[in-house]
């Protein structure tokens, strides 16, 4: 059975425009046009997650460091992709959904714009 944070992860995810999800590296992958705009990492996955569930979102630029340095404990420079400046966002400890919803639309429109180009 899924983490309750992956479940409600997939329904916003989901409810966006041609988004369809696809496993990739043993992990769930939000994207559209087959372009990924969300990844959630599984709290069993110690090196990706640090044990704590998580989703990897696009930022705007500057927006990573802002969000680790405002709220550290909530928000994480994930491997592979924080390099590019997206940032992780954690699932656990009574996560803001209405907020984590308006992060992951942020980071479809922002792959859905680089698609189009």
């Amino acid at each position: 059975m899924p983490h309750p944070s992956l479940t409600r992860l997939r329904d916003i995810c989901l409810a966006l425009p041609d988004a369809h999800e696809v496993e990739a590296w043993g992990a769930p992958t939000f994207r559209v046009k087959n372009k990924i705009f969300a990844m959630y990492s599984d709290p069993s996955d110690a090196t990706h997650s640090g044990g704590r569930p998580g989703v990897w979102l696009k930022a705007g630029p500057g927006n990573q460091e802002l969000l680790i340095a405002a709220d550290p404990t909530r928000y994480f420079k994930p491997p592979y992709v924080g390099p590019s400046g997206w940032v992780g966002v954690r699932l656990d400890k009574r996560p803001r959904w209405k907020e984590v919803a308006e992060m992951v639309r942020e980071s479809y429109e922002m792959t859905v714009v680089k698609k189009k180009r």
